[in-house]
């Protein structure tokens, strides 16, 4: 899957400037439809339209899914599939339909929404900030999952080490998934922050992994109250970015037991929630 393209630029540098070529990262709208039991019967519905890099989308619209409490189990998936040209939209290549077992019913006038979702902003067309949370979900035990200090110091070396098309273009966000060990699991990019972390998290939900009690998010931006939600629905421990929280993640954070850490610069890092998880490296 092509995730970026040239472009004809001109650079400056100093008082001289070039034509020269440069690679930048593709952005494109991904509808994600749904076909689901309704009163009895088949219905298939456009539930969303997110600008995303193309490329994970399956994983993108179950990591949506689940993270919006429209799903609870991969079981609750029976297909993933691209629309093809029959679905008359860029000839099917941006258009994903997620097919719900019969099982998983789905109360369309109280999830149905019709909403733009900017490569910068996944809650832009929430109608009310009742709408915000996610329901059904319950605070991260405090026991089990643990995080030396020292580690975190490492965690941005190893994401960037990783993220091939963020060297080509600079311009994709990404977020990573490590274990206990400060080891890098699995790595995402899109030029959106809550895309990156929907298809993070959607490998994991279809691979039947979620709960990740035992795992970090770290994300290379800054952390929303959106990104600590879906965090938050993936039973995600702990949150860690180069960026700053926002007020809300933070009290969604203290809320529901998640350790939130920002702003790591080197030697430097702030916690702002749930410090009882790090450890000192000499223990």
């Amino acid at each position: 899957m092509t995730r970026t393209v040239t472009a004809d630029i001109t650079r400056f540098q100093g008082p001289e400037h070039h034509e020269v070529t440069d690679r930048v990262a593709i952005e494109e709208p991904l509808e994600i439809r749904v076909d689901f039991v309704a009163n009895g019967e088949r219905a298939v519905r456009s539930l969303s339209i997110t600008m995303r890099t193309p490329g994970h989308d399956e994983e993108l619209a179950a990591g949506f899914l689940m993270s919006e409490g429209l799903v609870r189990s991969a079981r609750d998936i029976e297909s993933i599939r691209a629309c093809g040209p029959e679905s008359g939209a860029h000839n099917g290549n941006n258009v994903v339909k997620v097919r719900l077992a019969d099982h998983a019913t789905m109360a369309w006038p109280n999830v149905e929404r019709h909403f733009y979702a900017t490569s910068s902003c996944g809650v832009c067309g929430k109608a009310s900030l009742e709408a915000l949370e996610v329901p059904g979900l319950c605070p991260i035990a405090r026991d089990g999952f643990r995080f030396p200090v020292a580690a975190i110091r490492m965690l941005s070396d190893r994401l960037r080490a990783q993220q091939s098309v963020f060297e080509e273009t600079g311009g994709l966000h990404a977020a990573a998934l490590f274990n206990s060990a400060g080891e890098i699991l699995a790595i995402r990019e899109d030029v959106g922050r809550h895309n990156a972390v929907d298809k993070l998290l959607g490998a994991q939900f279809l691979q039947g992994q979620t709960p990740l009690s035992s795992n970090l998010l770290f994300l290379s931006g800054r952390i929303s109250f959106e990104l600590a939600q879906k965090a938050l629905a993936g039973g995600i421990p702990m949150v860690v970015a180069v960026g700053a929280p926002s007020s809300l993640a933070i009290a969604l954070a203290k809320r529901f037991d998640i350790t939130l850490v920002g702003f790591v610069r080197g030697e430097r890092f702030n916690v702002y929630a749930g410090d009882w998880r790090l450890t000192d490296e000499t223990e």
